[in-house]
């Protein structure tokens, strides 16, 4: 009789233990470390040389551009099936930023747009469907702008290093949550030895020598942060109109299916 007894408490005590271990393991689990962010270059993508935009104007409201070259807006750009990053279902487009707020992505060369009077600097550019944009001095246009009744009415070149925020943004779903694209415009400075950019996301950083877009995978669902700061050689943040800047986007599961 007690070696059954000992028998059974035997029994319960491997079950005891082998329970405990089983909550420990799901635990851990449950507690795992999240996915290391990483940053790698984007692949090359298609060329548009000749791209430019020739003329901007603003009048009561109304934004009108000039765009010239082999490059055509609202057309799908070629090798987007082959980025595997969120694209515009709208084709390519113009990215307009006011300031440092985030772009207006426009389609059309002619629309509406309202800025209040005052100061502002005002950057175009010329984007890939995928939001790309196309770095080419043609292809952009910066100018410091004196606004009065939703009109330009003075205009004032550029000279500082400058750098503009442009991707990511808004919310990305589903697969598009995989590699997001991180991009970012730059303005009378070329990377190197004289400046960088500093990347900080979610607090992890980068330190980006080259002007070209970026993968970014292993980011997690929900709100993410990145702050984009143009430094000299010495690691300081260069003193220029609107830097750094700084922005906010989400990533979302898909859907569940009805």
């Amino acid at each position: 009789m007690k070696g059954t007894y000992l028998l059974l408490f035997n029994a319960f005590l491997l079950i005891g233990l082998w329970g405990c271990k089983s909550k420990q393991e799901n635990s851990s689990a449950a507690t795992a470390a999240p996915a290391e962010i990483k940053m790698s270059p984007f692949e090359s993508s298609v060329q548009f040389p000749d791209a430019a935009i020739s003329k901007m104007d603003y009048k009561m409201g109304d934004f009108t551009f000039v765009i010239q070259g082999n490059y055509q807006l609202g057309q799908q750009t070629p090798d987007a099936p082959q980025k595997m990053c969120a694209n515009s279902d709208k084709g390519q487009h113009i990215h307009l930023i006011v300031d440092n707020k985030p772009y207006e992505a426009r389609y059309e060369p002619q629309f509406h747009y309202k800025i209040e009077d005052g100061e502002h600097y005002i950057l175009a550019f010329l984007s890939r469907s995928y939001h790309e944009s196309i770095k080419t001095q043609a292809a952009s246009v910066l100018v410091k702008a004196s606004i009065q009744d939703s009109s330009f009415k003075k205009l004032e070149p550029v000279t500082a290093p400058m750098l503009f925020y442009s991707r990511p943004k808004g919310a990305y779903v589903g697969a598009d949550t995989k590699k997001v694209m991180l991009d970012f415009y730059l303005v009378n400075c070329t990377l190197g030895n004289q400046y960088k950019v500093k990347a900080n996301v979610n607090d992890k950083e980068f330190i980006i020598d080259k002007w070209e877009p970026y993968y970014l995978e292993g980011l997690p669902m929900g709100e993410n942060k990145i702050k984009l700061t143009l430094i000299d050689s010495s690691g300081a943040p260069v003193n220029s109109p609107l830097n750094p800047v700084e922005r906010t986007f989400k990533l979302q599961a898909e859907p569940a299916q009805k």
